[in-house]
């Protein structure tokens, strides 16, 4: 399974440690008890444990919620939690260099910003 096949996913990480002994119904009630965010939106969200070894991955593929788990045999994945307690946005991907255990350093956006569309004027409004 691809986690996110289209750019439109969007990637939420949780602000906190989270004890991944949670399945299914305990990430559901993170996700919309925590982060007031739809679980079953196709979005992917993204959970560690305190110690960082361990991270999930919660995503509705359209017919029911998966998760992928992975379990780091050395080191620890980046910290992504903030002291404002703040929901974290990740690319795809980051999403993907997080999950390789790659250290996240700084955030520095190579797409294009969102474009504003501006009203077309007719000749005869002129």
């Amino acid at each position: 399974m691809i986690l996110a096949p289209s750019r439109s996913v969007r990637v939420f990480a949780y602000p906190a440690p989270v004890d991944l002994r949670k399945g299914y119904d305990g990430l559901y009630g993170l996700v919309e008890q925590g982060l007031h965010l739809d679980p079953m939106t196709g979005d992917l969200f993204l959970f560690v444990s305190a110690s960082r070894k361990l991270c999930k991955v919660l995503v509705w593929d359209g017919n029911g919620l998966c998760i992928f788990q992975k379990r780091l045999a050395e080191g620890t994945f980046a910290k992504l939690w903030r002291d404002d307690d703040q929901i974290v946005r990740l690319t795809q991907s980051e999403l993907a260099l997080f999950i390789e255990g790659c250290t996240l350093l700084d955030r520095q956006s190579l797409s294009p910003r969102s474009l504003k569309r501006k009203p077309v004027v007719s000749d005869r409004e002129i």
